[in-house]
């Protein structure tokens, strides 16, 4: 592989952005409106943006995966990308697993092979049958953890069953969610599985479960796998009939919103219900208008658990039937809207209603469009390119800002694309920039600077200088945007210097969550105010994009449930390394963890990173450590390169318990930390007394 040098230049200081968490969101009227099924033969884009697509594609969630946080603004799935129409596994598995956004329409029966595979689902897609059409047949979909932004619709997910009625053996689940976020799973028929048919474990939150058939299964739906009572989950309007147990069992939910489910045990049947509704663990719930036909057990909760009951109809059940708890409930209304069908028609509405139909009409479910904007802590300037803001340009606003300013700016920037730099100095900290719209692309930050770039004097920017946006202050957030740096490397090549970075940093305490950092060399760097001070950076929940040492600096910096997507150069050609710490001795460099390494190149053709002492220093110890993420093939099974002369070798880097088709044993060119070691080697450890929190 030939060595691509980096441009000597000297660093300056730089920070970026980052969004927090949201409260709530509003709702609306959802309905599909629209019969599926209107595409092609091929698997092959059928509308190259949302605006083109058909109605149901561009619908949000409602319930807890409508509510704004975690850098999320709602649940959309793919409807920012493109429209594609999937017949194959190979088709169904290229586009689901893609770093890029999709919405994909399954129009046949697909057949998993082997039996009990389950896709590795990426964030940011709609899956969705075509009428009833679409079917996974022997397996199902995995959501690991950050992924996130995920919708699954009117597919029936079915017969992975492999003889044994309380499987233990065979985890062959229709949908497995560890540590996902904003999860949708809306219309479908799932049953006759191994295990279990829906799984939400590892944390999992924001996920809403409406409109589904779960039957013929030992268990139906599992919530908890932790000891931790974080999530929010809403589910409703599903028809559970003919399982045992898990029909849910909700264990260490935070927020638990149950209404108008039908849960049926016909007692002409085989199977009998060992119990309905569980509070488990230290679950708060809500269970309303729900309608409970033979069913033993109907509700129970733990003794540490809270479960508030109001409105449900109980015919035919026997055994326990319990609410209370020492909790505090909560009211699910002050998350988001919702409006309550009679509890005395909910059997015949969810059997007309509930799991995959040619064509769905207005339910009473609610979508998630936002009706208001959050409200934020301190002054906030909105930027608008229509003349509706305060300011026009991101840039204008960042100088309105006081200098020296001590409490906290929020630049909320509206739809649309605005093409300039933007410098965020030293002597404004506390500043957090935050797009407007529905989803992160819908506001976008760019440039064209290279190093070889001329000015105006004659002079070249460099790579320090050709970044789009450049921040010194520290305590700096971005959320809910995208920066890129789009140089067209193939029109210039006469240009000397392609390195062309989107974002740089130069502070401490900057915090980037829910954005998108584009670009091809030199993506993201991210430094250090000076040779002496800290210049710290946590990244979550985001997407950073390149191809050549396109994460790379001193900075220490966390790089957690996040999207390394790696792209080809300008020529087609597959070759690249994702990072280029330059980290001095006694400090720490780049950390990524429970993250996903992907992209549409060759096998074996990246490299996790390679070690840059900068200006040939060679005091420096450069570190890269990636841990419990997700490598596809392309990443070498050597993983690390050496640099100007320098072996990685005798610098800082290695792998701990990583998975997927790039992930390798431990050896002299692939060192593994041990479980000591990594003990040491946390995001509290690279963190140190800062612990990011929202704006």
């Amino acid at each position: 592989m030939t060595e691509i040098r980096k441009a000597r230049h000297r660093r300056r200081r730089t920070a970026l952005v980052v969004g927090v968490p949201l409260a709530l969101a509003a709702a609306g009227a959802m309905a599909y409106g629209t019969v599926f099924g209107l595409f092609g033969d091929d698997a092959q884009p059928k509308a190259s943006a949302a605006t083109n697509s058909p109605a149901w594609a561009t619908e949000a969630a409602d319930g807890f995966a409508s509510v704004h946080a975690m850098g999320q603004n709602g649940t959309y799935g793919g409807r920012d990308g493109k429209t594609v129409t999937v017949r194959t596994l190979a088709d169904l598995e290229k586009y689901a697993t893609a770093a890029d956004p999709y919405v994909i329409v399954v129009a046949s029966a697909i057949t998993m092979d082997p039996v009990g595979k389950e896709i590795k689902v990426a964030s940011d897609k709609t899956i969705i049958g075509s009428g009833t059409a679409g079917q996974i047949v022997g397996g199902g979909f995995f959501l690991g953890q950050g992924v996130h932004n995920v919708i699954i619709r009117n597919l029936t997910i079915r017969d992975a069953y492999q003889g044994i009625w309380n499987d233990k053996e065979h985890d062959f689940d229709g949908v497995q969610m560890d540590g996902a976020h904003h999860v949708w799973i809306d219309h479908n028929d799932i049953r006759h599985m191994a295990d279990g048919l829906i799984d939400s474990r590892k944390d999992t939150t924001y996920l809403t479960v409406s409109y589904n058939r779960l039957s013929n299964e030992n268990k139906a739906f599992g919530i908890g796998w932790t000891a931790d009572t974080t999530a929010d989950i809403t589910i409703h309007h599903n028809w559970i009939r003919e399982t045992e147990q898990r029909n849910p069992s909700t264990d260490n939910v935070a927020h638990a919103h149950l209404y108008n489910n039908y849960l049926e045990d016909d007692a002409g049947t085989a199977i009998t219900s060992s119990y309905g509704n569980y509070a488990r663990g230290r679950t708060n719930m809500v269970l309303e208008n729900s309608y409970f036909q033979g069913m033993n057990n109907p509700v129970i909760r733990d003794s540490t658990a809270t479960l508030v009951q109001r409105g449900n109809v109980f015919s035919g059940t026997t055994g326990r039937n319990e609410s209370g708890g020492s909790g505090t409930p909560f009211d699910p209304k002050t998350y988001y809207k919702y409006t309550l069908d009679k509890a005395t028609d909910v059997p015949a509405l969810l059997k007309s209603q509930a799991g995959p139909r040619t064509s769905l009409g207005t339910t009473s479910t609610t979508s998630a469009t936002p009706t208001s904007t959050p409200t934020v802590t301190g002054k906030v300037i909105t930027v608008a390119q229509d003349g509706s803001g305060q300011y026009r340009t991101v840039q204008a606003a960042v100088d309105a800002v006081p200098v020296n300013n001590t409490a906290r700016v929020t630049i909320s920037v509206k739809p649309g694309t605005y093409r300039e730099t933007v410098k965020v100095p030293s002597n404004k900290p506390h500043i957090t920039l935050r797009g407007s719209g529905g989803s992160r692309r819908d506001t976008v930050i760019t440039f064209g600077n290279a190093a070889g770039t001329k000015k105006a004097d004659g002079s070249t920017y460099g790579t320090t200088g050709s970044a789009t946006v450049a921040v010194e202050g520290d305590d700096f957030q971005a959320r809910n945007l995208t920066i890129a740096n789009d140089f067209d490397e193939a029109k210039n090549q006469s240009v000397l210097g392609h390195q062309a970075v989107a974002l740089r940093t130069g502070a401490d305490k900057v915090v980037l969550d829910g954005v998108i950092v584009s670009g091809d060399q030199d993506t993201l760097e991210m430094e250090t105010p000076g040779a002496d001070k800290l210049g710290r950076v946590y990244i979550t929940n985001s997407y950073i994009t390149g191809n050549v040492d396109f994460v790379f600096g001193r900075a220490t910096a966390v790089i957690n449930k996040s999207v390394i997507n790696l792209k080809k150069r300008w020529d087609g050609s597959s070759a690249g390394f994702v990072t280029a710490p330059s980290t001095q001795a006694n400090r720490k460099g780049f950390l990524i963890t429970h993250s996903t390494v992907t992209g549409d190149v060759a096998a074996g053709s990246f490299s996790l990173g390679r070690n840059w002492h900068a200006g040939g220093d060679a005091t420096l110890r450069p570190q890269t450590t990636v841990r419990d993420s997700t490598l596809s093939a392309a990443i070498r099974s050597n993983p690390w390169s050496d640099m100007g002369g320098f072996s990685w070798k005798n610098d800082r880097f290695a792998e701990y318990r990583n998975t997927g088709a790039g992930a390798g044993a431990a050896s002299t060119e692939r060192p593994q930390l041990t479980d000591a070691q990594a003990a040491g080697q946390s995001i509290a450890d690279w963190l140190g007394d800062w612990t990011p929190t929202a704006s």
